[in-house]
């Protein structure tokens, strides 16, 4: 099971998407507070439709409290624009924490220099960044096909 970690998540339809498609690839959702909303925000669990009582998800106060539940920290990827190595070129495993920063900044630099293993999404120079939910669509696409060759 891939574990996928927002921090600090600002848009409410973006969790809600995440949450579903989490549902969909049978994958675990943590998210870190705060978040820009109330998870019994109707546009959280509009977007993700029913599905929402099926998600396997967690909340923590605060990066701490999701760290206390991560048993092995070198497979925690952080997903930034400014990283040099494409998730095209990562090893995925089954069990890896996934981690996306908030819509409007992404994850800043504390977050990052807390851990080594950061990744990026190809993007054109046109476009600054992917939408939340889409990004993760990407990661979690690639690893469940990597894990799924193995």
């Amino acid at each position: 099971m891939l574990n996928i970690v927002l921090v600090e998540p600002e848009i409410p339809t973006n969790t809600g998407n995440i949450g579903r498609l989490c549902v969909g690839t049978e994958s675990r959702l943590h998210l870190i507070h705060p978040f820009g909303f109330k998870i019994t925000d109707t546009s959280v669990k509009r977007a993700g439709l029913d599905y929402w009582v099926h998600l396997d998800w967690q909340d923590y106060q605060n990066v701490d409290e999701w760290l206390a539940v991560v048993p092995d920290t070198s497979r925690i990827f952080l997903f930034s624009s400014h990283a040099q190595t494409s998730y095209l070129e990562n090893d995925f495993r089954d069990g890896d924490w996934l981690v996306f920063g908030k819509e409007s900044v992404g994850l800043g630099t504390e977050m990052l220099s807390r851990f080594p293993n950061h990744l990026k999404i190809p993007i054109s120079p046109l476009v600054r960044s992917f939408n939340l939910a889409n990004a993760v669509a990407f990661v979690i696409g690639e690893a469940k096909r990597q894990i799924m060759l193995k």
